[in-house]
C-alpha cells in the first residue's frame, strides 16, 4: 500500500513538473518568434529600435543587438545574440552599417527580415577626408529631390548608411518596415498601419521645422566629427565638411586638418561639432586653434545619459537648435 501510494506521489509530482514546464516555455516562447503572445523583434541599433517600438506599440517586445553607450560601427555579435536573431519573428536593420550584424543574420537566417537599406536609396557622398570630392557640393540646393549620379547600392562599401538623419529617407524605412511588421504579424495589421501613418506624419512635421528653420542662414557650411550627416545636408541646402570620414574612429591627416582651417576661415564657421559616442578630441583641437565653438552634433546611433532628449525625434529637434545656432539661423 505504502509502495503505491509513493509511487502515486512521484507520478503526480512528475505531471505536475512537465505542466510546469510546459506552462513555462509557453508563456515565454512558443517557438515561432513570439513571447507570450507578443512577436519578438530584435533592432540592430537604436534607429531600428525607435521605428520597431513606435510602429510596434503594445504588440512587440523589442530588443536591441547595439545597448546604450555602444558605437555601433564597431559592434560584436556574441553566439546567444546570433541565436536570438534566429528565433527572432522579425529582425530589424540596417545593411553595410554594421558588418558583424550582417554576419550574424547569414548565419541566424531569421524567419522575417527588414532591411532599411532596400526602402530607400543609398548614396555615396563622396571621401570628405581627402580634399577634393566633399560632400555638400551636390546638395547647394535647399530641398534637393534628385539623386542622380551619386547613387549607390546597399553593398556598396562606399554607400553612406546614415539614411535616419533624412527625416523623409527616414520615412520612408518606417513605412517599409511597417509592412514587414504586418507580413509578420497580420493578426495586428491594421494597428501596425495606424501608428506608422502616425510615425509618418510626425516625421513630415520634423522636415518642415528643419526646413522652416534653417531659413535666414548665414553660411551652409558646418564641420563634424565624422561623415554622418551627408543625407540631412543634401536635403536640406547644407555643406557638411567632416574632419574624419564615414568611419568615426579614423583618424585625418595632417592635409585635412589644414584645409579644414582654411575651409573655416573661408565659409564663415563659427562651431566645430562632436558626437557623444566617439572622441571629442580632435574636434576640440580644431575648434581652439582657430578660436571657434564646440557643440553637439547627434548622429543618433543611439541614446544614452548624454543624450539631448529621449528619443529620435527630440535629439533631432535638438540638433536642429543646434544648427541654427552654428549657421546663424537665430
Amino acid at each position: 500500500m505504502n509502495i503505491r501510494r509513493s509511487s502515486l506521489a512521484t507520478t503526480l509530482v512528475g505531471a505536475v513538473a512537465l505542466g510546469l514546464t510546459t506552462l513555462t516555455a509557453c508563456s515565454y516562447s512558443a517557438g515561432d518568434g513570439r513571447t507570450d503572445g507578443k512577436l519578438d523583434v530584435v533592432a540592430s541599433f537604436y534607429p531600428m529600435q525607435f521605428l520597431a517600438e513606435r510602429i510596434g506599440g503594445n504588440k512587440v517586445n523589442v530588443s536591441t543587438l547595439t545597448k546604450p553607450g555602444v558605437e555601433p560601427h564597431d559592434l560584436d555579435i556574441s553566439p546567444q545574440q546570433t541565436a536570438k536573431l534566429s528565433k527572432a519573428g522579425l529582425v530589424v536593420y540596417l545593411k553595410g552599417l554594421q558588418p558583424a550584424v550582417d554576419r550574424a543574420i547569414g548565419q541566424a537566417e531569421p524567419k522575417q527580415v527588414a532591411d532599411a537599406a532596400s526602402y530607400t536609396t543609398l548614396e555615396n557622398h563622396g571621401t570628405e577626408v581627402d580634399g577634393h570630392d566633399h560632400e555638400g557640393d551636390h546638395g547647394s540646393d535647399e530641398g534637393h529631390e534628385g539623386h542622380e549620379g551619386h547613387e549607390a547600392h546597399s553593398g556598396d562599401a562606399a554607400a553612406d548608411p546614415h539614411i535616419w538623419l533624412d527625416p523623409v529617407r527616414y520615412a520612408e524605412v518606417a513605412k517599409g518596415v511597417g509592412k514587414a511588421l504586418e507580413k509578420a504579424d497580420p493578426d495586428h495589421a491594421a494597428l501596425y498601419e495606424k501608428n506608422t501613418a502616425t510615425l509618418v506624419k510626425q516625421l513630415n512635421t520634423l522636415d518642415k521645422d528643419f526646413r522652416g528653420g534653417l531659413k535666414g542662414r548665414t553660411t551652409d557650411t558646418f564641420v563634424t566629427t565624422h561623415a554622418a550627416f551627408g543625407y540631412l545636408s543634401e536635403r536640406y541646402g547644407l555643406h557638411q565638411e567632416a574632419i574624419s570620414g564615414l568611419d568615426p574612429e579614423s583618424e585625418p591627416s595632417p592635409a585635412r586638418m589644414r584645409e579644414l582651417h582654411s575651409i573655416a576661415k573661408q565659409d564663415k564657421v563659427r562651431t566645430v561639432f562632436f558626437e557623444a559616442l566617439v572622441s571629442d578630441r580632435t574636434a576640440r583641437t580644431l575648434a581652439g586653434d582657430l578660436h571657434l565653438r564646440t557643440d553637439v552634433l547627434d548622429p543618433l546611433e543611439g541614446i544614452g545619459e548624454s543624450s539631448r532628449g529621449d528619443d529620435y525625434l527630440q535629439v533631432m529637434r535638438s540638433n536642429l537648435a543646434a544648427l541654427r545656432k552654428a549657421l546663424g539661423a537665430v
